[in-house]
């Protein structure tokens, strides 16, 4: 999400804050210091509601962000690799690179992020509850009492069975389970957040009628819960059209490798005839994934790294997949390829590697139309190189 701002990381997680995440500060501080608190607790300086209300902002921020990491270590508990959270307007989102493999991880990294909001909600009555009983003042007292009410509120909202919410991904899991199809269960979960989407859009034009600009919340809602929504059905059915073609079906072998100890300058001499290329250490293991492109481009600039294994992506941010996996599950993989390329393991052995034309050919030979990720159209539509090309220290 562009116009994030790195923070940190917690619990070895990524945290990035979106700009638009000062309208949550900025709402619930306004409407704590300037209506509600005044109005429930008088007597109190201009200050004191101020303070009150941007404590409360920030607390209510650290709720969302809790209620994401929690899907976040779940998910990587359950084998899928987490690419961070972001914190934005509308709350919290945790990217995860892959989907859970079984209903039984879908609805664990599902269920847990409103497991989380509830105890949190609960956590913060108990506290209202002990700073009435110590007489803490009555804005302590309902700041308290006012998150555990919105994360409780915040626990029930996600449960409601419809994508994107967590309640969607629980349907998902439950339908997963028991028919056996997942992207059937996705398809069904993705239809029901539709629903909920024109319902919140149909209630917050009501309410901007009769009410007045309050209802732009909910009409702002169920815009991004129907455009995700509408995202996820339209993946789901891309799945079901081509979940019978397996990785084995779509990848390119033998794989033509390179040994990472030689030279860029070697590398180039060669004239290599891919783009991308594994590179293996001594020992056969692969090391990282060679990028042609990059390497020119490092050598054009008259400092190339010394060797293949400096120059090449480290195995950690190349997606990888099993020769029995279906294409469908892996393509949300391949929005974290920096070329759209994937390589194939059987048992730790490299057996092939999957490149964006390999993925066009498969869709093109089911005769359908989807959109593929950022990573895998660049590199598909990309011109190839002239033959030309020249980096210092190559005889012209």
């Amino acid at each position: 999400m562009r116009g994030t701002v790195p923070v940190g990381r917690v619990a070895g997680v990524r945290i990035g804050l979106h700009w638009s995440v000062l309208g949550i500060v900025a709402l619930v501080a306004a409407g704590l210091a300037g209506y509600q608190l005044p109005l429930a607790f008088p007597g109190h300086s201009t200050f004191g509601y101020a303070l009150a209300g941007v404590v409360a902002a920030v607390l209510l921020v650290g709720s969302l962000l809790a209620h994401e990491l929690a899907h976040a270590i779940v998910a990587r508990r359950n084998g899928v690799a987490v690419e961070g959270i972001t914190l934005w307007l509308l709350g919290g989102i945790a990217r995860l690179r892959d989907e859970a493999r079984s209903p039984g991880a879908d609805l664990r990294i599902s269920i847990v992020g409103p497991v989380t909001s509830a105890v949190a909600g609960v956590v913060f009555g108990v506290l209202a509850w002990g700073a009435a009983r110590l007489d803490a003042g009555g804005l302590v007292v309902g700041v308290l009492t006012y998150l555990a009410l919105l994360n409780l509120v915040l626990a029930v909202f996600n449960l409601v069975p419809a994508a994107p919410l967590d309640g969607g991904r629980v349907l998902r899991a439950a339908l997963w389970r028991w028919r056996g199809d997942r992207f059937e269960a996705a398809a069904w979960s993705a239809r029901a957040g539709l629903g909920l989407g024109f319902l919140l859009i149909a209630a917050g034009f009501a309410q901007l009628i009769i009410q007045g600009a309050e209802g732009m919340w909910w009409i702002l809602l169920g815009l991004f819960i129907t455009s995700i929504a509408f995202a996820e059905e339209r993946q789901a059915r891309v799945g079901m059209a081509l979940s019978g073609v397996r990785m084995r079906d779509v990848m390119s072998h033998p794989v033509e490798t390179v040994d990472g100890r030689l030279t860029t300058g070697e590398f180039l001499d060669r004239d290599p005839g891919h783009a991308s290329f594994p590179v293996m250490r001594e020992d056969g293991g692969v090391d990282g994934l060679l990028s042609l492109r990059h390497v020119r481009s490092l050598a054009a600039h008259g400092q190339p790294p010394a060797t293949l294994h400096d120059a090449a992506c480290p195995m950690d941010r190349v997606p990888t997949a099993a020769p029995d996996e279906p294409l469908p599950a892996v393509l949300a993989r391949l929005s974290e390829s920096t070329d759209g390329r994937l390589l194939v393991f059987d048992d730790g052995r490299l057996v092939g590697i999957v490149s964006p034309s390999d993925i066009s050919r498969a869709v093109a030979a089911h005769g359908i139309q989807i959109a593929l990720p950022a990573a895998v159209e660049r590199e598909a539509n990309r011109q190839a190189p002239p033959p030309n090309w020249w980096y210092p220290g190559k005889p012209r």
